[in-house]
């Protein structure tokens, strides 16, 4: 029923492609990110909540469409059903259904709660397509709240010594649970304008975040005092941050776990925090599906698909896409037609 070409994943019945990577007719989105979601096709189905990142990133002139989580839609018998992946707000599952046939395609996911997205939701099915980004052993992330506390407390012991704390997220996603986690009585929170226009998405979607201020042109800089900043990982190395000296540099990722990864991007503190699943949150999602056919993409895919033939006994098979992962995502943080979020001091 689901197929691989050269335009993305197919499902030939329905006549749709999910998150595909050229131009086509119809189009399922899992999420927002532009490794998912690109321009060019002739209509969008995606949940609710990501058609306004659609349409900020790519126009809004495209043809999109919004659905609830488990609401069904039936293309040439194919029943079509989105389901909550965790990665990031509005990030879905697409289950695919035809004469007793379940494909689940998961695009991005994890199964730590975020407090901003709606939590992962196993999908029995046959088959199932996973990513496999930190799909080795020792990629194991602590508790959410712990890195929260960290974070924080870093952040007071800056302010302490007269220094901003900059903040490195991305934009969509990211950005958002770290600010709904900062403690605000600390001191004034800032955001670059990409993270400002991502926030202002969320805000008239789905909900109030904590309180911040952007950063423009008319911002004083003297007035940037022990203050948080949250910026994406394209303000680094550029005059709009050297504006902030003096400032302590934090990096949110899941590379943060490998050894030298925050020495390698000039930060002063790595914290483990991802929008995808780490290894034993894949292997539970796994699990869950109750699938014997898996598809493995983006990520360590040739070791993982071998795991899990050898330790669960699965028919797991690598494939080739475009989707980026972990890897690329200092690219795909958000970014619109006319390119115009990167704003200066």
């Amino acid at each position: 029923m689901v197929t691989f070409d050269n335009n993305g994943i197919y499902c030939a019945q329905a006549g749709i492609y999910i998150d595909p990577w050229n131009a086509v007719d119809k189009a399922i989105i899992t999420h927002g990110h532009s490794d998912h979601a690109r321009i060019g096709m002739g209509s969008y189905l995606a949940h609710k909540h990501s058609v306004p990142v659609l349409k900020y990133r790519l126009g809004e002139d495209i043809k999109g469409e919004g659905v609830e989580y488990g609401e069904t839609r039936v293309l040439n018998g194919v029943k079509i059903s989105l389901h909550p992946a965790g990665h990031i707000w509005g990030s879905a599952q697409v289950r695919l259904e035809y004469k007793g046939e379940i494909w689940v395609i998961s695009g991005d996911y994890k199964l730590q709660h975020d407090k901003i997205s709606q939590p992962f939701e196993p999908v029995r099915c046959h088959n199932f397509i996973t990513e496999s980004t930190f799909g080795l052993p020792i990629y194991r992330f602590p508790d959410i709240t712990d890195v929260h506390t960290d974070i924080n407390n870093w952040w007071r012991q800056n302010k302490e010594e007269g220094k901003n704390s900059v903040l490195i997220t991305y934009a969509l996603g990211k950005a958002q649970r770290v600010l709904n986690q900062l403690d605000d009585t600390i001191g004034t929170i800032y955001t670059h304008g990409a993270v400002d226009n991502v926030n202002k998405l969320y805000e008239t979607t789905i909900g109030k975040l904590t309180p911040s201020q952007r950063i423009t042109v008319e911002t004083n800089r003297a007035d940037i005092k022990g203050a948080m900043i949250i910026a994406p990982p394209s303000a680094m190395d550029t005059p709009w941050m050297r504006k902030l000296q003096p400032y302590k540099l934090g990096i949110c990722s899941g590379w943060m776990q490998l050894r030298g990864a925050r020495r390698r991007r000039g930060a002063d503190r790595g914290f483990i925090m991802s929008d995808h699943a780490d290894w034993e949150q894949l292997n539970t999602a796994i699990q869950e599906t109750g699938a014997e056919n898996i598809y493995v993409t983006h990520g360590y895919k040739s070791v993982y698909a071998k795991w899990l033939q050898e330790t669960y006994k699965l028919r797991a098979t690598e494939v080739e896409t475009l989707y980026a992962g972990e890897q690329a995502d200092d690219t795909i943080d958000i970014e619109t037609k006319d390119g115009k979020d990167n704003e200066s001091i």
